[in-house]
C-alpha cells in the first residue's frame, strides 16, 4: 500500500469514472486501474463495481473511502507542518477567479510572491463554472466567485466563505448625461445600448432587472475588458458590472467610465467569496493566501 494508490482511489470516488479520474491525476487510466487492483487485492477487498455506466464504490468501498480521505488529509497535514517548521511555504498555489475582481488581487500576490518565493502561484481566470469544476476536480486550490444563497444550496460539497459583499452598477463614460446621477433606474437605463461581460448572471442581472421597462438593447456580449472599455469610453454603450471592478485599480484605472448604482433592482445579495472542496483541509499556502486578502479587502 501507497500513498498514490490512496490518491487514486479517492480520486476515482470523486470522479466516478476511470477515464476521468486519470484526466484529472494526469497519469493512463491502465495505470489507475492497475493501481487500485493491487489495493484491492492487498486488502482483499472489492473497493469499487466497474461497468459501462461509470465506477461506483461497493458497500465495503464506502466504509475504506472514508478512511482513504482521512489518511490522506493527515498527510496533507503532516507536509504543512514539516513546512511550518522551517517558516516556510514551497508547492503550487491554483487559484481560478472570475474576470472583475482580479484587479483587488494584484498589490496581495505581489506581497505574497516576495514572502514566499518557492510558491509558484498560477491565476486563471476563468467563469464560475470552470472554477467550480476546477474546485471539484482538485486541479484549483481556490476559486474566487461571486456567491448567494442560490449557490450555496446547489454546491453542497463545496465551502463557500464571504471576502466581500458587492453590489451591480452601470459603467458610464464620464461625459454621459446619466454621470451625474447618484443612481439610475431601470427605467432611465433601458433606453441605452449595452456592452455586456459574457457571464451568466450579469446577463441574466441585466434580463430580470430592465426587460420589463422595454427591450434590452446590447450591441454584442465579449469575454474581452479591453472591449468593453473601449466601447463604453468612446461613448457608444453604457455596461453592468459588480462595483469592485471599477475601483481605482486595473482594469478601469485613470479611465474615464464612472460607477452608477441601479436602484429598485429588489436583487438577492451578492458576496464575493473563496469557495474550496468541504473534504479538503486547506493547505497553509492557501490559508496564507486568503488572510491576506480578507486583510486587504
Amino acid at each position: 500500500m501507497n500513498i498514490e494508490q490512496l490518491e487514486h482511489v479517492a480520486e476515482v470516488a470523486r470522479a466516478g469514472a476511470l477515464t476521468k479520474a486519470a484526466e484529472h491525476l494526469h497519469v493512463s487510466a491502465s495505470a489507475v486501474s492497475q493501481s487500485i487492483s493491487k489495493l484491492e487485492q492487498e486488502l482483499s477487498v472489492q473497493i469499487f463495481v466497474r461497468n459501462r455506466q461509470g465506477t461506483t464504490l461497493t458497500t465495503e468501498g464506502k466504509k475504506i473511502i472514508k478512511k482513504v480521505d482521512s489518511v490522506l488529509a493527515s498527510i496533507g497535514e503532516l507536509k504543512e507542518e514539516a513546512n511550518r517548521s522551517t517558516d516556510t511555504l514551497t508547492g503550487e498555489l491554483k487559484i481560478g477567479i472570475i474576470p472583475g475582481p482580479i484587479n483587488l488581487l494584484i498589490d496581495v500576490v505581489s506581497a505574497y510572491k516576495t514572502d514566499y518565493p518557492q510558491v509558484k502561484v498560477e491565476i486563471h481566470e476563468m467563469g464560475p463554472v470552470k472554477i467550480v469544476e476546477g474546485i471539484e476536480n482538485s486541479e484549483l486550490d481556490i476559486g474566487l466567485i461571486l456567491t448567494s444563497d442560490r449557490f450555496k444550496v446547489q454546491h453542497h460539497e463545496l465551502v463557500a466563505e464571504e471576502l466581500l459583499e458587492g453590489r451591480m452598477v452601470a459603467g458610464v463614460h464620464e461625459y454621459s448625461p446619466l454621470a451625474s446621477c447618484d443612481q439610475l433606474t431601470p427605467q432611465q437605463l433601458v433606453g441605452e445600448t449595452f456592452v455586456l461581460y459574457n457571464d451568466e448572471y450579469i446577463k441574466r442581472f441585466a434580463q430580470d432587472a430592465l426587460s420589463p421597462y422595454g427591450q434590452i438593447d446590447i450591441l454584442f456580449t465579449t469575454n474581452n475588458i479591453e472591449a468593453i472599455k473601449r466601447a463604453v469610453q468612446s461613448g457608444v454603450a453604457v455596461t453592468i458590472g459588480m462595483d469592485y471592478s471599477f475601483r481605482t485599480q486595473a482594469p478601469y484605472s485613470n479611465q474615464p467610465i464612472i460607477p452608477i448604482e441601479i436602484a429598485d433592482t429588489g436583487n438577492e445579495p451578492l458576496h464575493l467569496a473563496w469557495i474550496r472542496r468541504k473534504d479538503k483541509e486547506p493547505s497553509l499556502r492557501v490559508k496564507e493566501f486568503v488572510k491576506r486578502v480578507r486583510r486587504e479587502l
